[in-house]
Parts: structure tokens; C-alpha cells; sequence
């Protein structure tokens, strides 16, 4: 995501973490209302109420029509499905982590858990296992078959119950096994 768009997000955030502009959109949701209405409603002041409203109409979330000399306000669908559209996919707010280094976690959790290359216990946490094992299942290459006894040797290198580990790597669809020949899986 651009910094743009980020500063968008952002300001979109802020404006919705204002319980006065939530309460603002939740009445122009239902209905049309003037200044002096929203005023009302809410138990503010006027000038508090248009200083909401510019907020709101900057982010494309209401529109104004003029009856006179009198300015009406209602929310426009449009422009929320547009943020919605723009900003809440998956990919998008996945987008929002860009500049986090993921791997300083799993760098974290091998070095907890390792002494050198010695793994000291298999983790009890899911998540954890899983960096552990991912990084002993690297100890294998890919496209190479092994019997049992050769995984066995290898994992013993690191720690020394081979058969939960093996298990573990079946579990985890890091290895496959056929016949006791075990191969790294894609």
C-alpha cells in the first residue's frame, strides 16, 4: 500500500474513532438532516456539528445538497463501498505489514529453542513447533529420497527423539513418507 493510500486509511480511522461522527453517519444512514437537525439530535453545538461534517465529506462518506440557504446532509453509499472496495480485502490490509520482518520472530523462536544446531525441546506452542520444524525439515533436500534410517541420522543431529519428529514432519506436511522412503514435500 502507498503512503497515500496509508495516510488515507489512517485519516478514515480517525475519523471513524470519534463517537459523535459514528453517531453522525449512523443518523444520515436513516435519514437527510441539516446541520441544526444533527445539532439537535446530538446534544452539540452547531459549528462542532459542520467541523464533523467536513471530516465525513473529505473521506467521500456524506454528500451535501442546498434547499435555499439550507444544507442537507446524507451518508453516500458510494463512497463507503469505494473504502470498503479499496481498503478491506485481505491482500490490502495484509499490504498494511509490508515493512515488518516477519522472520525476526523465527529467528527468535529457532534461537529459544536451539543451542547451535541442538534442539533443546520441541516446542509445545503450534506455531512455534511449526518454525522448528520447518527449519529440520530444511536439514533435507528437496527432490531427494531418504530411507528412514538416513532421516533418522539427520535428525538425530539436532535431537534425539527421531520418531515424533518424523511424525510431526508428516503432521505438518513438510515430508511425505511411502514404504518407510521419506521426501521432502512441495
Amino acid at each position: 500500500m502507498g503512503q497515500k493510500d496509508f495516510q488515507l486509511l489512517l485519516r478514515f480511522f480517525k475519523a471513524l474513532g470519534n463517537e459523535s461522527r459514528l453517531k453522525i453517519l449512523g443518523i444520515l444512514a436513516n435519514q437527510e438532516c441539516s446541520v441544526e437537525e444533527l445539532a439537535t439530535l446530538l446534544n452539540i453545538k452547531e459549528p462542532t456539528v459542520s467541523h464533523h461534517l467536513a471530516r465525513l465529506k473529505r473521506l467521500n462518506l456524506v454528500t451535501m445538497e442546498t434547499d435555499g440557504n439550507t444544507h442537507y446532509y446524507s451518508l453516500n453509499p458510494d463512497g463507503l463501498q469505494a473504502i470498503n472496495k479499496d481498503f478491506f480485502t485481505q491482500e490490502q490490509m495484509a499490504t498494511l505489514a509490508d515493512d515488518i520482518a516477519f522472520d525476526d520472530w523465527e529467528q527468535k523462536v529457532l534461537g529459544n529453542f536451539f543451542e547451535g544446531e541442538r534442539l533443546l525441546q520441541i516446542p509445545a506452542s503450534r506455531k512455534k513447533r511449526l518454525v522448528v520444524l520447518k527449519w529440520l525439515a530444511g536439514q533435507f533436500e528437496m527432490g531427494v529420497r531418504y530411507p528412514e534410517k538416513a532421516v533418522n541420522e539427520v535428525i538425530r543431529r539436532h535431537h534425539p527423539d527421531c520418531a515424533t519428529i518424523r511424525r510431526e514432519f508428516i503432521a505438518s506436511n513438510l515430508m511425505a513418507r511411502k514404504r518407510g522412503i521419506y521426501w521432502r514435500s512441495e
